[in-house]
């Protein structure tokens, strides 16, 4: 896909990983439509990106608002590409220190948001891609955020681990119901990026995080995400993959 001049939509664009993205969006010349919540700053986001990027607030588990986000997108040059990064977790285990059952309404808000909002960003941005026409035998792409949560996931992330494994999980059916209308689906999968959450964190838990990170022994960039993201929309024989971006890391149980 050509990003220049093309209509790109930014899931959970306005902070974190959605935002370097939108970033480098812009900065290639694409048309971005930041969709994030009221209240995440998403109007100063777009503002920083200048006259190409756009804010429209929206909660991507809400069928009408995420639709009509996306009309906005359409409206500014046809939709053909959607960078899905909205994503959060709430601490859950099994059973509590007391030995009573965990949390059901946190595993239901968890998986909701991670999950159902992925098929939901996903089907309503197929829909609205699949009305382009045809450019260099694609009409589109879609890329998907899930986690090395998905693979390895650490005690407390049970709803997490079960939404992200569940993005993974469509990612390559997705591919394949999408490629007779010409659209690719690829997901990224990140290990531990530096997020304003981490940047919160001591010293001293920062440091072990960047020693069990084998190579580079860091943090990742929300750059390096938003580069890998803007990869798998112009290359078009990526699609049906999901990337880990991660230096090797493999999760401890805690």
């Amino acid at each position: 896909m050509r990003l220049e001049g093309a209509s790109i939509a930014v899931s959970g664009g306005a902070r974190g990983l959605g935002l370097a993205t939108a970033r480098e969006l812009a900065a290639a010349g694409g048309t971005v439509t930041i969709i994030d919540l009221p209240d995440s700053g998403g109007t100063a986001a777009a503002a920083e990106l200048g006259e190409g990027a756009r804010f429209v607030p929206a909660d991507v588990t809400d069928a009408e608002q995420f639709a009509a986000a996306l009309d906005v997108a359409e409206e500014r040059g046809g939709l053909r590409g959607l960078v899905h990064c909205a994503g959060a977790g709430r601490k859950i285990r099994l059973l509590d220190r007391d030995g009573e059952p965990g949390s059901l309404e946190d595993f239901e808000w968890t998986v909701r948001l991670n999950l159902i909002g992925s098929f939901n960003a996903l089907r309503l941005g197929a829909a609205r891609i699949a009305r382009r026409e045809e450019a260099d035998g694609e009409r589109g792409a879609i890329v998907l955020t899930a986690s090395v949560a998905a693979y390895e996931g650490q005690i407390g992330q049970l709803g997490y681990t079960a939404g992200k494994a569940g993005v993974v999980g469509m990612t390559l059916t997705a591919a394949r119901d999408l490629a007779s209308r010409s659209i690719r689906v690829c997901t990224i999968a990140p290990g531990v990026m530096d997020t304003r959450l981490l940047a919160r964190m001591r010293e001293d838990v920062r440091a072990a995080l960047h020693a069990s990170v084998p190579q580079p022994s860091r943090l990742g960039h929300g750059e390096e995400f938003a580069s890998l993201a803007l990869q798998i929309l112009e290359n078009g024989y990526l699609n049906g993959e999901t990337i880990r971006l991660d230096g090797a890391l493999r999760m401890a149980p805690r």
